[in-house]
């Protein structure tokens, strides 16, 4: 079995491997040549966290395997460490046997972030300027990265719970070249691109905060009760997701489906973009928007692509096992 620890992945994984990766998967998921195993998320009882599996096989790729991990709301305060803990194990498909484990926190942080820019890249309009972030925490950072490179965005605005956060966003911006804004909430009308990214479970943006023609990534909402974003803006939106099933049962969607405001027939899987045969955004003043849920495909892509980077590079730890 071969280990790629956490220390290795930032000289392994770029955001244009991740992209890649994390693309080709919608993909074959919306082909049905790639398929998620149902996800198991729970409170432990312990330190407030939340501890889970997210797994799956991709016939294509012939990746198998799930990440172990979840969310320890304490972490950073008590011990210093980021709040998202996470693991991935892939298995050959062949025999069953464990082929690898790779550090999950920076793959994480990755995959999510790729998986709204592929979102920007094929829902948001052409001509978008402005991006507004809701969210200013450790992956926050990861997600405007990503987005930016997606158009040519001339101004960043964003909003966060706690506004002493706001300067991490506006590190990243100043980086990119674009001006940082601080905005309340009804100032995100003024974005083109909104990306949530928070552990909120009541919603913080509404849907008169939302101009016609804005693309929503919904990045937060991974499990149930959770929520960022007002129900009724899903019945005004035209609906994506990674998985349909963990959409309306841990995604944003949960709230829209329990009260009525959409069913589980409006929402399009973002693969089927992708591969054609979903026409996506009509028209310049329709709102789309993405329920991220995050799927264990996504983290076996980038995984197995470390992987194979760090065998390349001759850093992969080989252990009997």
């Amino acid at each position: 079995m071969l280990i790629v620890p956490e220390r290795e992945i930032a000289d392994l994984m770029t955001r244009e491997a991740a992209f890649d990766a994390v693309e080709k998967v919608f993909a074959a998921m919306a082909s049905g040549d790639a398929y998620n195993f149902p996800v198991i998320r729970e409170a432990i009882g312990h330190e407030d966290a939340l501890y889970g599996f997210k797994g799956g096989f991709d016939r294509a790729g012939l990746t198998l395997g799930l990440k172990a991990g979840g969310y320890w709301p304490n972490n950073l305060e008590k011990r210093g460490l980021i709040n998202h803990q996470s693991t991935v194990f892939l298995f050959d498909p062949d025999t069953g046997k464990p082929s690898a484990m790779v550090g999950g926190n920076l793959l994480t942080a990755l995959r999510t972030a790729a998986a709204s820019s592929v979102s920007i890249k094929h829902l948001a309009r052409k001509d978008a300027k402005v991006i507004g972030m809701i969210g200013a925490g450790h992956q926050a950072t990861f997600q405007l990265r990503a987005a930016l490179e997606q158009r040519a965005f001339e101004k960043v605005i964003g909003w966060n719970y706690h506004p002493e956060m706001l300067p991490n966003l506006a590190k990243v911006a100043e980086e990119a070249g674009v001006p940082f804004e601080a905005v309340d909430l009804p100032g995100m009308d003024e974005a083109d691109v909104i990306i949530s990214i928070t552990s909120a479970f009541s919603p913080s943006l509404m849907a008169d905060h939302v101009s016609p023609g804005t693309h929503l990534a919904c990045m937060g909402t991974d499990t149930k009760g959770k929520q960022e974003v007002e129900a009724g803006l899903l019945a005004r939106a035209s609906v994506f997701t990674d998985e349909v099933a963990q959409s309306i049962s841990i995604g944003e969607a949960q709230h829209a489906i329990a009260e009525g405001l959409i069913r589980e027939s409006d929402i399009a899987q973002l693969g089927a973009m992708i591969n054609g045969t979903h026409p996506g955004r009509t028209s310049d003043d329709q709102i789309t928007l993405y329920d991220g849920t995050g799927v264990g495909l996504q983290d076996l892509a980038v995984a197995a692509a470390v992987v194979d980077l760090a065998v390349e590079r001759g850093i992969a730890i080989e252990v009997d096992f």
